[in-house]
């Protein structure tokens, strides 16, 4: 993208301790992967027991049907963000659910509610400052996905190799005494073609919530977070939970916030009774639309 098109108003993300507990009109949340051995659930329950919102909106590949098809991999962790979310649900939480494309088998539900969480395959959003954001997951403008899907898996594949040996070094970093840093999305943004991607990636997201009509639009898709304005829209990408573990949240005054979770406050953790019922059900209805 040329310098002279963007408007290079970046708001980079800040990073919270698990002490703090805040709360927010809008969580927005995307690329989980739940089902993936990359996931950091551990990350997302954390962050989810210290922040609470009016609305939280899920961007898309919460679920990763594609890894689960593979091959089946539901630890206990994948159920307990299941649990976290249907228990703020049933308090009042209001949880929409936009898929992507790994999860994408519930793009054909549009309306449904599973335990308190309603499926949309995009959203008009409405900040408190009066701002319209249009949500939606991204994929449909990633030609690879859309047109060549093989090459989609293949590049699946890969990046699962790099996750591992992202995992392989988290876990030295960690005995060493060092922060979290991501192998994997070091390595995709040192590839020319890549960051060319996301700035293409970025433009036409861009240009499709301005004819839209909306002031900004609020993707994940490319798991690089970043708030930027391009063209007189804002545009945000939420990031995900396997690599940089970013979430937004909108503050009661309307303005967007770029976070990254960088620690886990380790304690135990009791579900309430009813939750594990609930969740298994939950995920029994997800998968049979998977299956279906």
């Amino acid at each position: 993208m040329a310098e002279a098109e963007t408007n290079r108003a970046i708001d980079k993300p800040a990073i919270h301790k698990p002490s703090e507990e805040r709360r927010f009109r809008t969580l927005f949340i995307s690329d989980v992967h739940l089902g993936s051995k990359a996931a950091r659930t551990d990350y997302l329950l954390d962050f989810l027991r210290h922040h609470d919102a009016e609305t939280i909106i899920l961007v898309g590949d919460i679920v990763d049907g594609w890894r689960l098809k593979r091959s089946w991999y539901w630890p206990q962790s994948c159920n307990d963000v299941v649990q976290k979310l249907l228990r703020k649900a049933r308090k009042g939480t209001r949880i929409i659910y936009i898929p992507g494309n790994h999860d994408e088998f519930l793009r054909d539900f549009p309306g449904v509610h599973f335990g308190g969480i309603e499926v949309a395959t995009r959203h008009m959003h409405e900040a408190a400052d009066g701002k319209r954001y249009l949500v939606l997951h991204g994929d449909e403008f990633d030609v690879v996905v859309r047109n060549a899907r093989i090459l989609a898996y293949l590049g699946d594949w890969a990046y699962d190799a790099a996750i591992v040996i992202n995992i392989g070094l988290s876990a030295v970093r960690r005995r060493l005494g060092l922060p979290y840093w991501s192998f994997s999305a070091w390595a995709k943004l040192q590839v020319k073609h890549a960051v060319n991607f996301i700035g293409a990636f970025q433009k036409a997201v861009a240009d499709d919530a301005r004819r839209a009509g909306a002031d900004g639009v609020i993707c994940g898709h490319i798991h690089h977070a970043l708030i930027e304005d391009i063209e007189g829209v804002r545009y945000i990408n939420t990031g995900d939970w396997v690599e940089s573990c970013t979430a937004v949240a909108e503050h009661f005054d309307g303005r967007m916030e770029l976070m990254t979770w960088h620690a886990v406050q380790k304690r135990p953790v009791l579900a309430e009774p009813e939750d594990g019922d609930e969740a298994q059900a939950v995920l029994a209805q997800l998968m049979a639309r998977h299956a279906a």
